[in-house]
């Protein structure tokens, strides 16, 4: 697929997988790479011994190497790391590539075996001494009593030039420039680009129907029950409603999928509750920074320290900027946290990282209509193993694991827990008898057995419980508070008139505006994902909750200029162009419009605004959009530009210097000035131009508040370093 190879020499015994993102390991299984097989008389599986990472860690805002999965499938699956396996020959599973790749990738693999290392880090989060010691030899009994280097478990080959790097027995690879690599052995070479194409996107493994659900005043959908080797399911994983609002329970690979399939833009997202680090719970996190706003990340800060330490190893940033792409927002363990009339519970789950389960409840008719989230359980079996017997060294004590299960098996009406099993997950059996009014089987890739159905039921993707249902009109209240910021200043009784609309619903794959036509509506996108395409300019725009469709050509009588097409179930407010000009007149808005709506048409068809940001957000940019005109043939020197500011090319060209080196050359649409103005460090580079040159500036401090273009500033920043 884009950007991911399969490359072998069977005879050398070399297998390599070129590129990693998340779910790599399902795709694998998928086309028969993994397959299970029986090494003198031991089963296990077929599969990968080499990683082939890519050079940059972005691309078209996807994570390019994400090696956990593949790695674990590695050690325990094929047996190379299990004790008097026939597998285990002493060879480590290899990273291949740069070395700045292979040294984030170790960093990120640690975290994601360990989480936090010592009991120090565990004290830094606020965790009293006593109680890290414990979750210290939890952590070591996990770890069967060592924390080891990544080095310890893998082997590295760092590659830089096209000078041929011996891999093993004659096999040869060199790096041929960016992303791209060439293998060669016994005179046979092949070369692997793991560049992906301007509009490419790893795939999911795993097709999903599209479903139109109600925004409900608590509710759970049920939006994953399987685990990382699940090749027919979602990760283990929920989304909450509460009064309207939408908070995640997790974020596990392809999760941009699942929110297509569910009729979620991610912009509509307001939080997620976040239980550990490890990669089936993890990677979607950059799907959620891919927002025209921080969302909002709840944990206890024991779980959000593990959780950023990986995070800023994959993304190589340094961890305190991690701030610039969440809105962070500690909880406290052990007791009911108030998050905006949502109650929510925190318990510490023993796990080998720092993992907490989840209650969450509100009040309704007299009681409490409640959630739970259990996902990465210890079985009891394994919890009372740990207990310290006569003051065993490294022991647990007997009252922390009482503790431990009596947390887990608190009633809820719903309550989704792990049955994975093994020395690291639940068993169903220890819920046989708990009190919760259902309980759903979740986090395995084995169906269900006749014991564990009659322990607990199924939940297909896609399935709502309600809660509390909702009596309101939730999408109405949206529609005003988008309009609300879109017009600020006017009176709500203007504002009214807007809002007695229709609110229409499109099937997925619906065109809501087509190209070359004159509409006779504009619409609000109230929930959902719509793309903005025109195959001709090649122009391609993702736009999620916020986004108002065909209103410049709609004001103006004007064939559209893109189709406007949608991607999952959308609702939107249905506008009448003629009453929506009526407004704009009654209110002198055509000025203000005009201008926001040039400048907006300039900044979505670049890279850096093109993808996520609602016409709210990008009127506040426009707004304080300034340009810069340098009419002089060439030459013209932009030391003097404000370091405050980021600016973008809007015609003409910009040499990048570093000295007397010629760095690269800006042309319409690229962007520079983001080490001082977003990154907050010296300007390290030279600019001029090189004909005549319109540059804009945006202010930075408008533009940190912006995750998607921070994140989108540091892929491009990653393919020129």
């Amino acid at each position: 697929m884009d950007g991911v190879f399969w490359v072998e020499a069977p005879e050398a015994g070399l297998h390599v997988l070129c590129g990693c993102p998340a779910d790599a390991v399902k795709h694998l299984m998928k086309r028969g790479m993994i397959v299970p097989t029986e090494v003198q008389g031991v089963p296990c599986e077929t599969g990968p011994n080499a990683i082939l990472l890519a050079d940059v860690m972005l691309q078209n805002g996807r994570l390019t190497n994400m090696g956990e999965f593949p790695v674990l499938q590695m050690l325990y699956r094929q047996g190379m790391i299990l004790p008097n396996h026939p597998n285990n020959s002493g060879k480590k599973p290899l990273l291949i590539g740069h070395p700045d790749a292979i040294a984030a990738q170790m960093e990120y693999i640690f975290r994601g075996n360990y989480g936090l290392v010592s009991e120090e880090e565990i004290v830094a989060t606020g965790i009293p001494a006593d109680e890290a010691a414990i979750m210290m030899r939890i952590k070591l009994k996990f770890a069967f009593g060592k924390i080891r280097p990544s080095h310890d478990l893998l082997a590295a080959l760092p590659v830089t030039s096209s000078e041929p790097v011996e891999i093993m027995n004659h096999v040869f690879v060199c790096r041929k420039k960016m992303n791209v690599y060439e293998f060669s052995c016994k005179g046979d070479n092949v070369t692997v680009d793991l560049n992906m194409l301007p509009d490419g996107y790893y795939p999911s493994p795993y097709p999903l129907n599209f479903h139109n659900i109600k925004r409900e005043y608590f509710a759970v959908i049920h939006s994953g029950q399987g685990d990382g080797w699940d090749i027919n399911r979602p990760s283990m994983g929920s989304v909450l409603m509460f009064q309207g609002k939408v908070y995640l329970v997790d974020a596990g690979p392809n999760l941009e999928y699942s929110l297509i399939a569910l009729g979620i833009g991610v912009n509509e997202i307001e939080g997620i509750f976040h239980t550990h680090n490890h990669d089936d719970h993890f990677a979607g996190l950059i799907t959620l920074i891919r927002s025209d706003h921080r969302i909002r990340y709840f944990a206890p800060p024991l779980v959000r320290a593990s959780v950023f330490r990986k995070l800023a190893a994959l993304l190589r940033i340094d961890e305190e900027h991690l701030a610039d792409l969440f809105d962070i927002h500690d909880l406290e363990a052990g007791k009911w946290n108030d998050v905006e009339g949502l109650e929510v519970l925190p318990v510490f789950s023993p796990h080998p990282v720092e993992t907490c389960a989840y209650y969450f409840r509100t009040f309704w008719e007299g009681n409490y209509r409640s959630y739970a989230h259990l996902a990465d359980l210890a079985a009891f079996g394994v919890l009372e193993k740990m207990v310290d017997c006569q003051g065993e060294v490294g022991g647990v004590p007997q009252a922390f694991v009482d503790e431990t299960k009596s947390l887990y098996l608190m009633p809820a009406d719903i309550k989704k827990i792990d049955i994975g099993g093994g020395m690291v997950h639940g068993q169903a059996e220890d819920f046989k008898n708990d009190g919760s009014g259902r309980i759903i089987l979740a986090h395995t890739s084995t169906p269900l057995t006749t014991r564990q159905k009659e322990i607990g039921s199924s939940a297909p993707f896609g399935i709502v419980d309600v809660l509390v249902p909702d009596y309101s009109e939730p999408l109405r209240d949206t529609a005003a508070a988008f309009l609300a910021v879109y017009f600020p200043g006017v009176a709500p009784f203007h504002l009214r008139t807007l809002l007695n609309n229709p609110i229409v619903t499109f099937n997925p794959g619906s065109i809501m505006i087509k190209r070359g036509e004159v509409s006779p509506m504009i619409y609000l996108v109230l929930t959902g994902i719509v793309e903005k395409i025109s195959a001709d300019t090649g122009v391609y725009n993702i736009l999620s909750a916020g986004a108002l469709l065909g209103e410049y050509h709609g004001l103006h009588g004007l064939p559209a200029k893109t189709t406007s097409r949608s991607i999952s179930f959308v609702q939107a407010l249905r506008l009448p162009v003629g009453s929506y000009s009526e407004f704009i007149e009654r209110n002198n808005l055509h000025p203000t419009i005009r201008n926001l709506n040039d400048n907006r048409r300039f900044m979505q068809g670049t890279r850096l605004f093109g993808e996520n940001i609602s016409t709210p957000i990008l009127n506040q940019v426009a707004q304080r959009m300034e340009t810069h005109p340098f009419p002089a043939p060439d030459g013209a020197l932009l030391d003097a530009l404000d370091p405050g500011s980021l600016y973008l090319v809007q015609s003409g060209r910009v040499e990048r210097r570093w000295g007397d080196q010629v760095l690269d050359i800006l042309e319409a649409g690229m962007a520079f000035g983001e080490e001082s103005s977003i990154f907050q460090g010296a300007r390290k580079h030279q600019y001029r131009t090189l004909e005549p040159t319109v540059i804009v500036s945006f202010p930075g401090d408008l533009l940190r508040e912006i995750p998607v273009v921070l994140l989108n500033l540091l892929e491009s920043r990653g393919r020129r370093s």
